[in-house]
């Protein structure tokens, strides 16, 4: 009896071990955070996976400090304790220890400080970018502005709100379940929107960031960052998108009561079709005049009164 409850315990660690490695290995398939999902994402731009690096780096130092102060602690409690006769020494400091401990802390700082202050003077560089994309924050949704692309104005503008299906889903009564809600195969309730942010893959992109109303915070974990979106203030930040993707942020600034129905969507492209859909949507003014092109204004929907 007891062995065939031990057997079934066993198995019921391997079948837990077994999803839960599932889970780990979809987690690093996806580009956008799945359940269980246990670490940061390493993203999609150099600087997401520098951030990432920085994280793993600072996780193993703080492992590695545990190890020994907790097997020093287990040692001195079990090994010296008073049932085996320890005597407690009569000295009262080592000068040489104190330095050890006092200089390995500070070479650890300076190994982990490097490298980040570094990332942080590269993170502000928004100098020698290709496009420019100017965001405003609303509530509840984002404008988005293409300002420039290759040194030409564009004049692309249009406003991106939560997706209908979410929308139609958070209502009181509406009797739909949010695991209805799906992008494929991605579960998307409240992560999805009617317009995304469609980018090149391979361009430097510089954002200025700002609001209308209150203040937000516009940010995707796949690139790395979020940058607050202040009235009255202009922010800026940049990315470079490695691989091709959708990638999905939110408002990471409570705003008010619609602040969960204001997702982002990024959706990066290759560069030739990027420059194919920005074609497609050139008003006709801009189209005759120039090679850049913009599309006209997309009407805003209604705000969700969630």
């Amino acid at each position: 009896m007891i062995s065939s409850g031990v057997q079934r315990g066993h198995r019921a660690l391997a079948a837990f071990m077994l999803s839960t490695s599932g889970l780990l290995a979809s987690a690093a398939a996806f580009a956008n955070p799945v359940p269980w999902q246990l670490n940061m994402a390493p993203g999609v731009t150099s600087i997401s996976q520098r951030i990432y690096g920085l994280h793993m780096l600072g996780l193993w130092v703080c492992v590695a400090i545990g190890v020994v102060v907790f097997s020093a602690m287990l040692i001195a409690m079990f090994r010296f304790r008073k049932s085996r006769g320890a005597v407690a020494e009569t000295w009262s400091h080592s000068s040489k220890l104190e330095a050890v401990w006092t200089a390995i802390p500070v070479l650890i700082l300076i190994v982990m400080a490097w490298p980040a202050t570094k990332l942080l003077v590269d993170m502000a560089n928004v100098e020698n970018a290709d496009m420019t994309v100017k965001v405003t924050g609303y509530q509840w949704r984002w404008a988005y502005d293409y300002v420039d692309y290759n040194k030409k104005s564009t004049g692309v503008h249009f406003i991106s709100s939560l997706d209908s299906d979410s929308y139609r889903v958070s209502q009181l009564r509406s009797g739909m379940s949010p695991d209805s809600v799906k992008d494929g195969d991605y579960s998307s309730y409240l992560l999805n929107v009617d317009h995304p942010l469609v980018l090149p893959v391979g361009v430097k992109i510089r954002f200025v960031i700002t609001a209308d109303d209150v203040i937000h915070s516009w940010g995707v974990p796949n690139l790395g960052w979020k940058t607050d979106a202040i009235p009255g203030i202009i922010n800026d930040n940049w990315t470079q998108i490695d691989t091709p993707g959708v990638y999905r942020g939110q408002c990471v600034e409570l705003c008010g009561r619609g602040h969960a129905y204001m997702p982002i969507v990024v959706k990066a492209v290759p560069k030739a079709e990027f420059e194919q859909w920005l074609a497609a949507q050139a008003p006709p003014a801009v189209a005759a005049s120039a090679a850049a092109v913009a599309p006209a204004p997309v009407a805003a929907p209604a705000a969700p009164q969630g």
